[in-house]
């Protein structure tokens, strides 16, 4: 047996403890976490396009708000945590979309909010980017 092998079984175990963990707070966020997660203008703009477009991949967000992929990655990262997202993988992908089960007031919140900001800046450069953006996943290819 390879000497790296209960490295690997204790990293597996790990995930799946953490992966347990995350699943038991999806439906139980509480206003003040979910506001404090909507006052960051990253984590917001992500929110709010996904609302406005369904799944996204994170090279549409990365393009669409003109920030590094690892600042993305990891808003959204905490937005899953949260149990504001989910996420699912596509070869090399991973699209993100607004968790079906989120709590009907946060769905709402994010509705009326991409609604009525959605001729503001920047949040209107943000969708017209997305939509500008060459090579779309599903459409070819993501660079």
């Amino acid at each position: 047996m390879p000497v790296d092998a209960p490295i690997r079984i204790k990293t597996y175990i790990r995930l799946n403890i953490y992966m347990s963990i995350d699943i038991f707070s999806y439906m139980n966020i509480e206003a003040p976490e979910f506001f404090s997660i909507l006052a960051n203008p990253i984590r917001l703009r992500c929110l709010l396009l996904l609302e406005r477009n369904g799944e996204l991949c994170v090279c549409e967000l990365t393009h669409a708000l003109g920030a590094a992929q690892p600042t993305i990655s990891r808003h959204l990262a905490q937005l899953r945590e949260a149990g504001i997202v989910i996420d699912r993988r596509q070869g090399l992908w991973i699209h993100y979309r607004l968790h079906p089960d989120l709590p009907a007031w946060a769905d709402t919140v994010l509705k009326e909010s991409a609604r009525a900001v959605a001729d503001s800046h920047p949040y209107a450069s943000d969708q017209q980017q997305l939509i500008a953006m060459p090579d779309r996943p599903g459409k070819r290819s993501c660079a």
